[in-house]
């Protein structure tokens, strides 16, 4: 019996594999992986923590949409690391903040501007009004999975 079922014309099917084929262009061309020995998670969060300004990992999930073990993983590897720290909430003593180490902050400073790069070079592949359709294409769908 056949349902109709293609997998390489399912959307959450497309949208992974484009997320990984850019992820790896992004690895690729910053050097994250083979000059500071990140993985793609821990990028993520380093560059996540030094956007936010001492987020909680709670906070990190949001942000990210990463789930709680990987974001979990990424912050004890980068704290092990050294590239970011954590410390007490003053309001909430249960609380960890987040917050990059100096060398941390070195390392997104390097590799920040190379992302930008790197997406800039994606981007030229489509129209300006493409790349905004795209934009908003995203956003509605984030929205819609938010929707009950």
């Amino acid at each position: 019996m056949t349902t109709g079922f293609r997998l390489a014309d399912f959307l959450p099917y497309q949208l992974s594999v484009a997320s990984n084929a850019v992820s790896r262009a992004v690895a690729l061309g910053t050097g994250y992986e083979s000059r500071f020995g990140l993985t793609n998670a821990e990028w993520r969060v380093l560059a996540a923590v030094t956007a936010a300004g001492a987020p909680t990992q709670v906070e990190l999930g949001q942000a990210t949409g990463m789930d709680k073990m990987t974001i979990s993983r990424a912050v004890t590897a980068l704290s092990t690391r050294r590239l970011i720290d954590r410390a007490r909430d003053t309001g909430d003593r249960r609380t960890l903040r987040l917050s990059p180490t100096a060398e941390g902050q070195r390392i997104h400073d390097i590799v920040a501007p190379q992302a930008l790069e790197v997406e800039a070079r994606l981007l030229a592949a489509l129209s300006p009004a493409e790349s905004e359709a795209l934009r908003r294409a995203l956003a509605q769908l984030r929205a819609a999975c938010e929707e009950p």
